[in-house]
């Protein structure tokens, strides 16, 4: 059975992600996790991107947007945001990901970032970004 064949086992959520630029410094990433997660913050996803010189973005995608945003505002913790990618979980298996671009390749939907990770139990979670544009018709190309 080759990719095309393949259904693809996988669960699309619509992440709403946000982003805070802190200095480029140890410890950074680590009081801004620790704030979020004293005040019961869960995280579906985060990463760090260093952006110029002395700048890391941190992006974070909270489970609950609204206690997220009740959190930041309280903390004065300066965010930009909702910005919108695709969370995907399934089965890991040879060309998991790859068929997912080849359905957004057929739809003429770029992909302009993106970031995985396998877990031993036999599964991986992705992260897509497209434009905003683009996002709808993600989803419906993903989902179908």
């Amino acid at each position: 059975m080759g990719l095309a064949e393949e259904s693809m086992a996988a669960k699309i959520v619509r992440g709403e992600y946000y982003h805070a630029t802190v200095k480029d410094r140890p410890g950074e990433a680590y009081r801004l996790l620790s704030q979020l997660a004293s005040s019961g913050v869960n995280l579906l996803a985060f990463s760090a991107i260093p952006v110029g010189q002395d700048q890391t973005q941190l992006v974070l995608f909270p489970s609950d947007q609204m206690q997220f945003l009740k959190v930041v505002e309280r903390a004065g913790i300066e965010i930009t945001g909702p910005k919108h990618a695709l969370l995907i979980r399934g089965d890991e298996r040879l060309g998991a990901i790859a068929e997912i671009h080849r359905k957004l390749y057929d739809a003429n939907i770029n992909v302009y970032a993106a970031s995985g990770v396998t877990a031993e139990c036999g599964r991986f979670g992705y992260i897509v970004y497209v434009k905003d544009q683009d996002f709808e018709a993600a989803v419906r190309v993903l989902e179908a």
